[in-house]
């Protein structure tokens, strides 16, 4: 099996990687300590209800060179419970940094969920073995935002990958760290050739469609191609959110989500603090609940429990990030969104 890091591709697809891949059996004892990102250790009512499902136990995914397992720590502890003395296994053949990005990749997939501390720690350990990949690479391989994986790359200063001036997407394509030169380029093309596709723009550039399609309709209102934000701030990497610039003629401050936390003053604790401490525990009780995986229904209610779970500045980041186009948009369908949630609290009997 090929890298997944060292190939020039980012976070390819876990299906992809796995399809086809055998499975052949050995002995449990040769095994060594999961790799998992999962900082807990195992949980004994989530290998409760492995053993007493009895239905027949999918392969471990496992580093060949280490034998550590990657994917599978609560199914083998299932198997040992159950007697086994040998298990299924299906080899990885890449670096130990790639193994980690696998077991990253899975454990936000299926099984028992990742707590928001964990997905954030596995983000971290990506960024120092991976650096050269995009907010939006991590973020997908971690189950994260990719402003909150741009926060935590900024937190840590990792910049490994600042002299080459670029990072590899998901699509394994190469764009540049600043879009401001690349927005030039895709302008100059533009007033050269006005009928040029955003697709051979995009590929010309080195930006994404929906940077170039940006730019277009920046001109097409007489504005200047470089929002004021990338005009007025250091160079940083695309896909990460920073510090609002003050309002200007081409920009309209972004609200915070409806539902959202409101902004405190710089230097003061969030009011709803508690709450938010409250709610976050209550999630982790949930995320605990072997009934809350019995069926397909309450598993869905819990990913979108565990993806919604943020903090006062993840909320700032993403009203920050929004483009000011997009802003009647977005709050509209965040209002919506709020009655769908008051509905569904209403429709629950208490």
């Amino acid at each position: 099996m090929a890298d997944i890091g060292q190939s020039g591709n980012a976070a390819p697809e876990v299906s992809d990687l796995l399809r086809d891949l055998p499975a052949e059996s050995v002995p449990i004892r040769d095994l060594m300590p999961s790799m998992s990102p999962r900082k807990r250790g195992e949980d004994p009512a989530h290998v409760r209800l492995i053993v007493e499902s009895g239905n027949d136990i999918d392969p471990l995914l496992v580093h060949r060179p280490t034998m550590r397992v990657i994917d599978g720590a609560h199914r083998l502890r299932a198997a040992i419970l159950r007697g086994r003395t040998e298990i299924s296994v299906q080899f990885f053949d890449g670096s130990e940094a790639d193994a980690f990005v696998l077991s990253a990749q899975l454990n936000i997939r299926h099984g028992l969920p990742l707590t928001m501390e964990e997905r954030k720690a596995a983000a971290q350990r990506i960024l120092k073995s991976h650096p050269h990949w995009s907010d939006r690479a991590v973020a997908e391989s971690t189950g994260l935002s990719p402003f909150t994986v741009g926060a935590l790359r900024r937190k840590a200063g990792s910049g490994a990958d600042a002299h080459s001036g670029s990072r590899i997407g998901r699509d394994g394509k190469v764009r540049p760290i600043s879009s401001a030169e690349g927005r030039r380029s895709a302008a100059a093309l533009l007033k050269n050739d006005s009928e040029i596709s955003l697709r051979e723009l995009s590929r010309r550039t080195g930006l994404s469609v929906g940077t170039v399609r940006d730019v277009r309709d920046r001109l097409s209102r007489g504005q200047d191609p470089i929002p004021a934000q990338l005009r007025a701030a250091p160079a940083r990497p695309m896909g990460q959110a920073g510090t609002a610039p003050p309002p200007g003629p081409d920009r309209s401050p972004a609200p915070v989500p409806a539902g959202g936390p409101a902004r405190g003053r710089p230097g003061r604790p969030p009011r709803d603090c508690a709450n938010a401490v409250e709610t976050a525990t209550a999630v982790r009780k949930l995320a605990r609940d072997p009934s809350m995986r019995a069926t397909e229904s309450r598993r869905m209610l819990l990913r979108i429990l565990l993806a919604t779970e943020m903090d006062q500045t993840q909320w700032e980041e993403i009203a920050e990030a929004i483009p000011p186009h997009c802003v009647p948009l977005i709050r509209a369908i965040v209002l919506k969104r709020c009655e769908d949630w008051k509905k569904l609290a209403n429709m629950v009997p208490q």
